[in-house]
């Protein structure tokens, strides 16, 4: 979670203390936030310090820290206070943010976390987001949809020149036509009995585990969080893990393990026309979150077949427990204005993923309209394949 009362005080502070010695700014900074020392690394409820010495911005290539002690603290942000002779910068320097583990990684895999990054590994610019405080929240926000296990393997393909496993989807013209015909798919679906069916039968869903739901937003790892929301939806009434996880919300004990599958989709549905797929992504509308979308090489590869839909739906919870829904097509207009694409998160060989901006799930929420803009999602759909 990004508190960014606590985070904007500690990065005004430490851009005011310029030209300070590396040391007693470490102890300075400790003191004035009640800091708790481990090792080289300060940290408190709200986000972790490493200071580091060099010259010059460009000189920047010492050693930081390990990938295993960064894997202690990738659930809060990492900061990165670089001391230079007269003004301190900073970085963000979370999993999300490093291009690859350069000092003694030749070890590293998926399941032998070794290495340590340098300060040239912490990218300065990611997908066109400055790695500077100003966007720290943004960066942080995004961060958090795939956490250090999601960017392990991304940083193990970088490091060692590993072939990814992943590779671009090339389309024929029969597949870029099916493809480009999706929104109007899209738009003649969410106007026929078949989507009125489909929003009575997820919110019925929704009814049957809403005081669940409402306990399970309270949760602070968003993964985590929206994993279990998901399964109490989806999963069918008689699931026992389903039943497990109920009991544990209502008695606040130690959730079951809850297991996922890395689908394009999680909900699908077949009707006599068309196969459906339904993402099911949780806003909680007190807390800020840019949550990750889907997939482009899913998306893309689903929709090259004739008969397919890809539909969102938004599960809001507000302060007061309240909940609220909305089933829409990927190309409702609002949604995909404020949908970006995403390269850097994807690791090698894939046209990368996507990311809503949170604010623009709260309109939709709100919104009792839906609208596809045909001309604007066809264009966006070609963007995506000539990625």
């Amino acid at each position: 979670m990004y508190n960014e009362n606590e985070i904007s005080r500690v990065v005004k502070f430490l851009e005011q203390n310029h030209g300070i010695d590396k040391d007693v700014l470490k102890t300075k900074t400790m003191n004035t936030f009640n800091l708790t020392r481990d090792r080289s690394v300060y940290y408190c409820n709200n986000y972790a310090i490493r200071f580091s010495k060099a010259e010059s911005i460009s000189k920047f290539s010492n050693c930081v820290l390990s990938l295993s002690n960064l894997k202690k603290y990738d659930d809060k942000p990492f900061i990165v206070c670089l001391v230079l002779p007269n003004e301190n910068h900073l970085f963000l320097a979370n999993s999300s943010c490093l291009k690859k583990i350069s000092h003694s990684s030749q070890e590293l895999r998926v399941n032998n976390i070794r290495g340590t990054f340098l300060g040239s590994d912490i990218m300065r610019d990611i997908d066109g987001i400055g790695n500077t405080p100003e966007n720290f929240k943004d960066l942080f926000l995004f961060h958090e949809q795939f956490g250090f296990d999601g960017n392990l393997v991304r940083l193990v393909e970088s490091t060692n020149n590993i072939v990814s496993i992943k590779t671009k989807k090339l389309f024929n013209k029969n597949q870029r036509e099916c493809i480009l015909d999706s929104p109007y798919r899209a738009e003649i679906f969410i106007k026929s009995p078949y989507f009125i069916q489909l929003n009575k039968d997820l919110y019925e869903r929704v009814c049957r585990v809403k005081n669940e739901i409402a306990i399970a937003a309270l949760i602070d790892n968003v993964n985590l969080r929206g994993r279990v929301i998901e399964y109490l939806i989806t999963a069918e009434s008689d699931d026992e893990i389903k039943k497990e996880t109920m009991k544990a919300l209502q008695e606040k004990t130690n959730l079951p393990k809850i297991f996922t599958s890395d689908k394009l989709g999680d909900y699908s549905r077949n009707f006599q026309e068309y196969i459906t797929e339904t993402d099911i992504k949780t806003k909680v509308l007190f807390l800020d979150a840019n949550p990750k979308a889907y997939n482009i090489d899913k998306i893309l590869d689903f929709l090259s077949n004739s008969n397919t839909i890809y539909l969102l739906y938004f599960v809001g919870i507000d302060k007061n427990k309240e909940i609220s829904v909305k089933l829409c097509s990927m190309f409702e207009y609002i949604l995909l204005k404020n949908t970006k694409c995403m390269k850097h998160w994807a690791g090698k060989n894939t046209r990368g993923v996507t990311q809503f901006y949170g604010h623009s799930i709260k309109d939709i929420l709100c919104s009792k309209t839906s609208e596809i803009n045909i001309d604007y999602a066809i264009e966006r759909l070609q963007e995506m394949i000539n990625l």
